[in-house]
């Protein structure tokens, strides 16, 4: 009688198969979870690195409309992506213009290749724009040697002097354009810091993502591809 009556009405989970069961999916959610996460960020990356290889055939293609000559505009702070994306516009998509002709704001255009997807303070802070430009390519070697931080560029009213593509001695160790931050891992922070890793571009339009202590030491003592020992002349990486 009572094996018909489990058939008709079957017996729920005991509390003891209940706990077991929820155990069960908690351990395999601790395994699966982080995968995953790193699953999405490697992604991630992956199209930060799409963003700067684009970035690289800007660069070349504005290198062959003005003789070989990196982007310099007179302007210290062209180094901000907010900056040296008006040089190139015509060459990134870009739909976005100045804001009231100022350059640090952009007015129409969204998220676009400036932008990393794992950058979530520029969208906020720095008009979407994620990368920045050393300024190693608009400075000659011998000003750059003559720096030990950046600020320098400016109280000191250093004149800007454009590089050229073949200026650069070592295109494959000189960085052109990296993250700002170190976005896809923590610390964010940026480059006056050990701490963290980004991805670089470099002058010969590869890229690579970097631990920050993989990067030499600047001229103000920090992985700072703006203050590279030697400028153009110099390398970021050995």
């Amino acid at each position: 009688m009572s094996t018909r009556l489990d058939r008709i009405h079957p017996r729920g989970f005991s509390l003891v198969e209940l706990l077991v069961i929820i155990a069960i999916i908690s351990l395999l959610a601790g395994i699966l979870l982080p995968v995953l996460a790193t699953a999405r960020e490697s992604g991630r990356r992956s199209s930060c690195q799409s963003n700067l290889k684009q970035i690289g055939l800007a660069f070349d293609l504005y290198l062959q409309d003005y003789h070989d000559t990196y982007p310099c505009d007179g302007d210290p702070f062209l180094w901000m992506g907010r900056k040296w994306r008006w040089p190139l516009k015509p060459y990134l998509a870009l739909t976005a213009d100045k804001a009231d002709g100022n350059p640090m704001k952009s007015r129409g255009g969204g998220r676009n290749i400036l932008a990393c997807p794992s950058d979530t303070i520029a969208p906020r802070q720095w008009d979407g724009t994620s990368y920045s430009y050393s300024m190693a390519f608009y400075h000659s070697p011998d000003q750059i040697n003559s720096l030990t931080k950046i600020e320098d560029t400016w109280t000191q009213n250093i004149p800007c002097q454009p590089q050229s593509r073949s200026s650069v001695k070592y295109p494959s160790k000189k960085a052109l354009v990296a993250e700002w931050l170190s976005n896809h891992e923590s610390p964010h922070v940026a480059w006056n810091s050990w701490d963290g890793g980004r991805v670089y571009l470099f002058a010969d339009g590869h890229c690579r993502y970097l631990k920050a202590r993989q990067i030499k030491p600047a001229n103000d003592g920090w992985p700072d591809i703006n203050l590279t020992r030697n400028g153009v002349r110099g390398t970021d990486i050995d």
